[in-house]
């Protein structure tokens, strides 16, 4: 028999904003201030709250989450105005939402067992950067198409598909789709440091940096909006002298663009 375990999703028919998970986070944040508080709160690491709420702004297309810098404690976060209504319309819903599971569960043990199957049809991704957006222009080729896409914090990726693909997805300009690239398909290189043959290679600033034993993740804010992760070894990190607040571009090549819909 079903029952409500709070796996309510918002989301606009293009854009998928979050679940119960996410929106206590956004919640704990606003109650403390802190990423590290909150993160404690919800059980997740800090590393684990910052991923988060970077695909979160992603996908809104717009921050719901700020840093604060400087202050006592040496700076936190603090949630825009998005972000709280965004909590209160989730308050709202989820009871709603209650009452339609509960009712759902009493329809018989047919649609119990095609939801289960439901399920398990449910594709999941594990590409890390994943930006909402639209397609902006398709320039079709004998074998592969090439594909534009304009993401919602307006930066423009190409993307390399097959005939078959553009047809399977209806990608036509207008198209909402979701780009999805591997952080480990992402290089990085300083801006004027020479030609790439790389389709993509967008500019922007280095906002995080999270070094391990051998790779270092390297979150970069893309010009225009939004932030792409890459994966480089530590070596090429300390050659390349990443921190904060440093330039870069963010290259990767068309072929190494994913490209989701979601109808």
């Amino acid at each position: 028999m079903l029952q409500y375990e709070g796996s309510l999703w918002l989301s606009d028919g293009v854009r998928r904003w979050g679940g119960l998970d996410r929106v206590e986070l956004l919640s704990q944040i606003g109650q403390t201030g802190s990423i590290t508080a909150a993160a404690k709160a919800v059980g997740l690491s800090y590393k684990g709250a910052w991923d988060a709420v970077e695909a979160m702004n992603n996908l809104a297309g717009e921050p719901l989450v700020l840093r604060v810098t400087g202050g006592k404690g040496g700076g936190g976060a603090t949630l825009t105005p998005r972000a709280e209504r965004l909590i209160a319309s989730f308050r709202s819903i989820e009871s709603a939402h209650r009452l339609f599971v509960e009712r759902l569960a009493l329809l018989g043990e047919d649609v119990t067992d095609d939801i289960h199957l439901l399920r398990h049809l449910t594709m999941r991704t594990s590409a890390r950067n994943q930006l909402a957006g639209v397609v902006d222009r398709v320039a079709k080729g004998a074998v592969n198409d090439s594909i534009a896409i304009r993401t919602t914090g307006g930066a423009t990726l190409i993307a390399t598909v097959t005939a078959e693909s553009t047809a399977a997805l209806a990608l036509t300009p207008g198209r909402p789709v979701i780009a999805l690239v591997k952080a480990s398909w992402i290089m990085l290189g300083l801006p004027g440091g020479g030609r790439l043959s790389a389709s993509n290679q967008l500019e922007g600033k280095v906002v995080r940096v999270h070094p391990g034993a051998v790779n270092t993740e390297v979150t970069v804010a893309i010009e225009g909006g939004g932030t792409m992760t890459s994966i480089v070894t530590r070596d090429s990190a300390q050659s390349l002298g990443l921190v904060e607040g440093m330039a870069v571009l963010a290259i990767f090549d068309a072929a190494s663009v994913i490209v989701g819909v979601t109808d």
